[in-house]
């Protein structure tokens, strides 16, 4: 029943086919690496990543109807699609806070860590920046609640900034 699908991986991944058995459906496929700091041989998301998106859920939004359904993915699933899928909830529904968005996409997806830089470019572009970055803090702190291995991956993998983000 997918109608409709945001698709992102690394740059290097071979395209999923997985989603030609869908039938039609309307799609963007991003490539960018899940960081949140500039690395060599590593593409950040940045603002033309972002504006793809938030033009697609403008489509979207624009023309859903009821049977439609948004799938947005990536390689895990916990980072990059749910900082996406907030975006894309946050541009559709201003009347909900950043938190109420959040607290969405973490219903749909509870594993959720939503990529920093993806919702820094992303609310930058909304004007809701400084609501979403503090509605974040939450959802990372009750992420890692208890999770010391998570946290030492994140460390370890250039993901600091996301964490010392908990305050």
């Amino acid at each position: 029943g997918v109608t409709h699908l945001v698709s992102i991986l690394d740059p290097a991944r071979d395209p999923l086919t997985a989603f030609d058995a869908y039938g039609p459906h309307d799609r963007i496929d991003l490539r960018f690496h899940d960081i949140v700091e500039e690395l060599p041989d590593q593409m950040a998301p940045v603002e033309q990543h972002l504006d793809s998106v938030l033009s697609f859920g403008r489509r979207l939004s624009a023309a859903a109807g009821p049977a439609d359904h948004l799938l947005v993915h990536c390689h895990m699933g916990i980072s990059r699609s749910t900082a996406a899928m907030t975006l894309i909830l946050a541009q559709a529904r201003p009347d909900l806070d950043a938190a109420q968005a959040l607290a969405e996409v973490v219903r749909i997806r509870p594993q959720a860590w939503p990529n920093l830089r993806m919702l820094e470019i992303g609310g930058d572009m909304l004007g809701r920046r400084a609501e979403l970055l503090e509605a974040l803090r939450e959802v990372y702190a009750r992420r890692a609640a208890g999770q010391t291995e998570w946290l030492r991956f994140l460390r370890e993998n250039n993901r600091s900034r996301e964490v010392a983000h908990m305050g």
